[in-house]
This record gives C-alpha cells, sequence and structure tokens, in this order.
C-alpha cells in the first residue's frame, strides 16, 4: 500500500513515488539564476513605487452602503478598490 505524504495545492496526493522523485530532482540540484529569473514576490504594483497599507474603519451603515453600491453597480471590483477610485476621485476635486 502506498503512503499519502499530503496533497498538492490542487488537491492531488503526494505519494511515495513523488517524495523520491522530488528528492531526486533535489540531489540533482536546482539552477538557481532560473529559479530568481522565474520569481515574482508579492502583489502587482499599484503605481510608481512600494504601497502602502492604510487602515479605515468604516461603521455598519457605511459598510452596508458600499457594499450595496457595488452589486447595484455591478462593478466587479473590490472594496479597497472602490476606496482608492474614491479618494482619487475626492483630490482630483479639490
Amino acid at each position: 500500500m502506498t503512503a499519502i505524504h499530503g496533497t498538492r495545492a490542487d488537491g492531488s496526493p503526494i505519494a511515495d513515488r513523488d517524495v523520491e522523485a522530488m528528492a531526486d530532482e533535489a540531489e540533482a540540484g536546482y539552477d538557481v539564476e532560473e529559479i530568481l529569473r522565474r520569481r515574482q514576490g508579492g502583489r502587482p504594483a499599484l503605481g510608481r513605487g512600494p504601497s502602502t497599507v492604510e487602515s479605515v474603519r468604516l461603521d455598519p451603515d457605511l459598510k452596508r452602503d458600499l457594499l450595496l453600491k457595488l452589486k447595484a453597480a455591478e462593478q466587479h471590483i473590490s472594496v479597497s478598490e472602490l476606496i482608492r477610485r474614491a479618494v482619487r476621485t475626492y483630490l482630483r476635486a479639490s
């Protein structure tokens, strides 16, 4: 009987033969430069530089209205994106 050692991200099981194959691959060595070239860390940039995270407290009514506005407009954007757009609009108007 084959032992299962966990699952991959797609949910498929990792069996003994998979562990052996991974160990063989590791023992053969990796091309570090290739790994670094393929690596894409973090979220995509929102602007020219690193983004900051700002906390905004919303009272329950404002949050409800915000979510209803998104649903009514059938916009497939996140609450964060809607807040960013609102701030941009406010800054352009002033």
